[in-house]
């Protein structure tokens, strides 16, 4: 498994891009981490639901790591990238990188993943995944 990214991938468009809001945060203007850890589930499963084509459920929070704090305003943009599949599962790792709107040219890795998810059915058992072709 290749190491995470410490900088923006070049060349990679981010699976989602958000800017949190201040009910995503404290009273200090400190985004929560279970907020983030929301959007970084929703971020992984973007690119696991196009392997499967289909449903994915969340599995396992393999690792999770928050570098820094994230704040109201911050454009946060996550990267993924598929790193395993199994019979039914795929592991996704997915990076953060914030952009301090208060400082434009400031870009800070805040976050780093890995996540596992199952394919399943309308069943919602799990299913194994397509071939590729």
């Amino acid at each position: 498994m290749d190491a995470l990214p410490t900088q923006l991938p070049n060349n990679q468009e981010p699976a989602l891009r958000v800017v949190p809001q201040p009910h995503d945060s404290n009273v200090h203007g400190d985004v929560f981490g279970g907020w983030i850890m929301s959007q970084v589930d929703i971020a992984g499963s973007i690119p696991a639901s196009r392997r499967a084509n289909g449903r994915v459920v969340t599995v396992a929070v393999n690792s999770f790591v928050f570098r820094e704090p994230v704040f109201v305003g911050d454009l946060l943009s996550f990267y993924t990238k598929i790193v395993k599949t199994g019979r039914t599962s795929i592991t996704v790792e997915v990076v953060v990188f914030a952009q301090r709107m208060r400082l434009a040219d400031e870009v800070v890795k805040v976050t780093e993943a890995t996540l596992t998810y199952v394919a399943t059915g309308t069943d919602r058992r799990p299913r194994e995944l397509p071939a590729l072709p």
